[in-house]
Order: structure tokens, then C-alpha cells, then sequence
């Protein structure tokens, strides 16, 4: 079935987001992109929300075995941002307008670790007078480490799952108890049920991976109900076992990239028709293969970029995958480069505003009529 006839569908099912995700005619994907333009434009806005990527640690208790600062990688430089430079670049995050601030790091779930997080909650909130909205992205912890942040401020959670299947899910881990896909999926349900708003994505493209289970993958978010999504194109780091893996397959070649790529934006657009007013991110991924795939991201229907404001001494220790875009760039430049890459495609940048999940609210306003 062409694009244009399931485009005309009341409804999409697997095999229509499956075949959407598979596209890869020019015209065809055109078609597609325009299509999740207008919804997003229509639901969510031509608005582009930013999320200040501070990148404050690279310790991680984890060895996930496509990243690029897993425990066992004695190649990366370890590094703690101090609590002063990181107040410093939130409050730097904050005078530049950006509505929200995300911290990340690698996973650690020790108390040192879960106090350092709760007082850094509490000092940005006071910096910022309550103002700039708070992400965290620092992996697996404990339902009680769970509440205790969100009651100190943070409100927004993003957890990828990296694939809905439990399967595939297992190649991309060692197995050694510490890598359990029903942990990760169990974190998602707590962190809902805590009252944070819940972000997921997957990498596109693995060894393995089918059309199908990228389907299925929209499904899982829809099902979780899931308020922020963030996915891209894997992306080889040729220090992890999974990259290596991948180079000496001849998994690797511009070609392969290039299929990645595009189902990367497939994904943001088939994710756009079927989550109309979920928050989809144009991912730093998009723009490592492609020059201008953070643009080519919000064309097919993304809502929510992330400029990093990682202390420049320290990006090049946080780099995931190989070829991350703007580690030499210094926060004023990752601003003025983004708000650019924004205007030109039409859409505005929502400076100071929080730019939350609009799925969230309709769900909660929903459950609250439910129950009345």
C-alpha cells in the first residue's frame, strides 16, 4: 500500500506504521513528512522547545554494549562536573531564556549520588525562582530515589527502553542480572505512577532489527502512554563490542548509515500521526550522520531540541557514539546555532517557556473526568 493510501486511513495499524517506517522513496517520504508536519503544527505547535543538555557525569555503574562511557571502556576520561559549575551553567541556562534544563549522566545508585541529585534539584529551583523546568535523566534508580526527586522539583523523566522487545533488548546487554528489560520497563511504570511526566525512546536501525519491531516500538509508547519521546538512528562507537561488532559486518558503510537515517526520521513522522500531541525530540543523533538532521527532524514532525551546556572542558568525555556534533562549540554558540537551524524551517523557538507534554495534561484531565 502506498503512503498516500494509508494516509487516508481513520487509523493506523502495525502493518501501516510498519510500512511508513520502511519508506524510503523520495517522494513517498515527502508525502509522509508533510503529513506529520501538519499534525504536529495543529497539536503541538510550530513551536521548538529547549532542553539544556548538562551532561555533569560520566561515571556509570553500567556496560551497556553499544556506549560509549560503559564501565568497562578504559579509554574515556572520567569526570564529575562540580556543584558549582553546574549551578553556573544552569544559571547561564536560565538567563538565556531556556525554559527547561536537563541533567544527565551515566547511572549510578548510590545515596552519595541520590543526595548530590536532590540538592542540586533544590539549588536550581532557588536560582531560577521556581522558573526553569527540570529533567532528569540519570537511569534505573529505586522508587524511593524516584519520589524523592520529584518531590525536591524535577518533573519531567526520560528513560529509553532502546527497544520493546525483550529480545533484541538482550544483545544490546551483558547478561548478567544487571540488564533486565523488565527492570527498565517496570522504572517507566513507576515513574507514571509518581507523577512525573515520562519520556522513552529506542535506537533505529540495530543489528537485527525489523521494520516490525519498530512498529511495535511506536505501539510500546502508545500503550505506556508516554509523554516525550526521544529516538535516533544508532550510531556506531567503535570503542563498545556492539560497534565493533557492526564495522567487522560491513554494518557501517555510508549506505547502512544512510537507511538509518532515514528510518530514523520515518519514525519521528509515523510516531507524529499515530502520538498527535505527545513531545518528540530532534535528536543530537539526526545531525551525526546528517549535516542538517536536526532540521530534517522538526520538518518530519519533532517538537523538542536539546543544546548542550556540558562544560566545554568535559564533552569530549560524554560522548556516547562517535561523531557527536557541537563538543567544540561553547554554549552561546550552541544557541545562536540551534535558533538558526529553528527559523529555518519556519518554526519559532519557545524561549522561557517549559514547553511540557501536552499529551500529559489531556491524559490527566481525562483520568480526572473518569474518576468524577
Amino acid at each position: 500500500m502506498t503512503v498516500a493510501k494509508i494516509l487516508k486511513k481513520p487509523s493506523l495499524d502495525r502493518a501501516d506504521l510498519s510500512a511508513l517506517i520502511g519508506t524510503l522513496e523520495p517522494q513517498e517520504r515527502q508525502a509522509l513528512y508533510n503529513a506529520a508536519y501538519a499534525v504536529k503544527a495543529k497539536e503541538v505547535g510550530r513551536v521548538a522547545y529547549y532542553r539544556g543538555l548538562l551532561e555533569f557525569s560520566n561515571q556509570c555503574i553500567k556496560n551497556c554494549l553499544y556506549c560509549g562511557i560503559r564501565r568497562d571502556n578504559t579509554q574515556v576520561e572520567r569526570f564529575t562536573t562540580s556543584r558549582e559549575d553546574i549551578l553556573a551553567m544552569a544559571k547561564w541556562a536560565y538567563d538565556n531564556r531556556y525554559g527547561s534544563l536537563t541533567l544527565q549522566s551515566g547511572e549510578r545508585q548510590d545515596e552519595e549520588f541520590t543526595k548530590e541529585v536532590e540538592d542540586l534539584i533544590h539549588a536550581i529551583k532557588d536560582l531560577s525562582h521556581g522558573e526553569l523546568g527540570l529533567t532528569l535523566c540519570v537511569g534505573e534508580q529505586s522508587p524511593e530515589t524516584y519520589q524523592r526527586w520529584f518531590e525536591a522539583g524535577a518533573h519531567r523523566y526520560p528513560l529509553r527502553i532502546e527497544t520493546s522487545n525483550p529480545r533484541l533488548y538482550a544483545t544490546l546487554h551483558p547478561q548478567d542480572g544487571h540488564h533486565e528489560w523488565s527492570v527498565r520497563k517496570h522504572c517507566l511504570e513507576v515513574l507514571r505512577d509518581i507523577g512525573y511526566q515520562v519520556g522513552t525512546g529506542v535506537m533505529i536501525g540495530l543489528p537485527g532489527q525489523t521494520t516490525d519491531d519498530l512498529a511495535d516500538d511506536i505501539l510500546f509508547f502508545r500503550d505506556m502512554d508516554i509523554d516525550m519521546i526521544g529516538m535516533g538512528p544508532y550510531v556506531v562507537h567503535h570503542e563498545t563490542p556492539l560497534g565493533k561488532q557492526v564495522m567487522a559486518a560491513g554494518g557501517n558503510s555510508k549506505e547502512a548509515q544512510q537507511r538509518r537515517f532515514l528510518w530514523g526520521l520515518n519514525m519521528i513522522a509515523a510516531t507524529r500521526l499515530l502520538l498527535r500531541d505527545v513531545n518528540i525530540a530532534a535528536t543530537t543523533a539526526l545531525q551525526a550522520l546528517h549535516p542538517l538532521g536536526r532540521e530534517l527532524g522538526l520538518k518530519a514532525g519533532a517538537n523538542i531540541l536539546m543544546p548542550i551546556v556540558t562544560v566545554p572542558e568535559y564533552r569530549p568525555q560524554y560522548l556516547l557514539y562517535d561523531n557527536k556534533p557541537c563538543v567544540e562549540d561553547s554554549p552561546d554558540q550552541c544557541r545562536n546555532c540551534l535558533s538558526g537551524r529553528v527559523a529555518s524551517v519556519g518554526d519559532r523557538v519557545g524561549f522561557g517557556e517549559w514547553g511540557d507534554s501536552p499529551h500529559f495534561y489531556h491524559e490527566h484531565k481525562d483520568k480526572r473526568a473518569a474518576a468524577l
